[in-house]
């Protein structure tokens, strides 16, 4: 399943940047916006911009249509639309104010150890 390979590919992308306290939602039945939300941040506005240029660069070297990044130049919450995987990277001041993951409650977290294993 593509949006599976897909979601590897950010998870990996973000670990690799040393991204923090990745989850990932499974959005299957919940959301028509995305099969998969992938959040992480990172300590700083930077960091936060690495992390979203390595996993924008993996997906298009992976051939995955990456359909916008938004909100790059500031560096505080950069989306990344991969058709099924969302994945949203925040500043982690921004994060806890957000807080997607309360949000998107009912959504069941992906097993991170098993997609990086």
């Amino acid at each position: 399943m593509k949006s599976n390979e897909i979601l590897e590919s950010a998870i990996r992308s973000a670990d690799e940047k040393k991204a923090e306290n990745i989850v990932a939602l499974n959005m299957q039945g919940i959301s028509t916006m995305a099969d998969y939300f992938v959040i992480a941040s990172g300590q700083s506005y930077k960091q936060v911009q690495s992390i979203a240029r390595e996993i924008r660069k993996n997906a298009l070297e992976n051939e995955y249509e990456v359909k916008r990044m938004e909100g790059f130049d500031e560096g505080k919450w950069i989306l990344i639309d991969i058709g099924d995987v969302i994945v949203h990277v925040f500043h982690e001041e921004e994060r806890m104010y957000y807080n997607l993951e309360k949000l998107w409650g009912d959504a069941p977290e992906v097993e991170i150890e098993k997609v990086l294993s």
